[in-house]
């Protein structure tokens, strides 16, 4: 069986002075190709920490983490760089858009970090067919003051998209966003996994965690629960509930 995420018996220790702060303690994950996984917890869990070992931008103490096959533990600062470019998407809470640039631009951005050379043409046609999995294929030229919140969000998914990677990561993608809005995040995400792409989601709300297959707890640095989701939402009948609803009446 191969792996998207592989984690054994992996620490993350925190030393100030004379106190040790064990933030991930012993935790080993497997997490296979097409899955999409919710990691919840309350503030000072560990999931955070937890996310930034996944997504390469912290290392861990003691422990190994294979990343696609690549064991990420051992590689150095560029190491991990370039697995970040080229295995992981990131989708942060603030959509992190260059505001003087189109959506298609800001898309674009990832490829012009890649290792090998991408050229301009091709760039734009990536960018383009990203922007099309995410249903904005006709904002490309818009900048982000011309989109909503909903449609900023898209535009960052799609940018986490246009190197095509192993592992999408996404840190409270709608915690700007409002009720409905955040369902349409969440069936753009239920339908990219659907195609087969790997999605790890942390969240602190249950009902946002309820759109995910699994969904791990963490409390103390542990993982004290990893179970399948039931009664899963769909996001897509969702939003279409909502638009069948009758509009507010206003009263006089």
């Amino acid at each position: 069986m191969s792996y998207v995420i592989q984690l054994e018996h992996v620490w993350k220790t925190y030393r100030t002075a004379d106190v040790e702060l064990h933030a991930v303690r012993d935790v080993s994950l497997r997490i296979e190709p097409g899955e999409f996984v919710a990691i919840m917890g309350a503030s000072g869990s560990g999931k955070s920490t937890m996310m930034n070992i996944l997504g390469c931008l912290d290392r861990p103490t003691q422990g190994h983490y294979h990343l696609d096959g690549t064991d990420v533990s051992t590689l150095d600062r560029d190491g991990l760089a370039d697995i970040r470019n080229q295995k992981i998407g990131f989708v942060f809470q603030g959509f992190n858009l260059l505001t003087r640039t189109s959506a298609a631009e800001n898309v674009e951005l990832p490829m012009m970090y890649a290792r090998q050379a991408v050229g301009s043409r091709e760039m734009r046609k990536r960018a383009l067919e990203a922007l099309d999995m995410v249903g904005l294929s006709k904002r490309a030229d818009h900048h982000p003051n011309q989109l909503s919140g909903g449609q900023q969000q898209r535009v960052a998914i799609a940018r986490a998209l246009v190197n095509r990677p192993a592992l999408l990561l996404a840190d409270e993608p709608t915690g700007n966003l409002d009720t409905k809005t955040s369902i349409e995040i969440m069936e753009v995400f239920q339908t990219l996994n659907d195609q087969g792409i790997t999605v790890i989601m942390v969240t602190h709300e249950q009902d946002i965690a309820q759109y995910n297959k699994r969904c791990l707890i963490m409390r103390d640095g542990v993982v004290r629960s990893d179970e399948p989701v039931r009664n899963r939402f769909n996001a897509k009948a969702q939003r279409e509930a909502l638009a069948a609803e009758p509009p507010a009446v206003s009263l006089p």
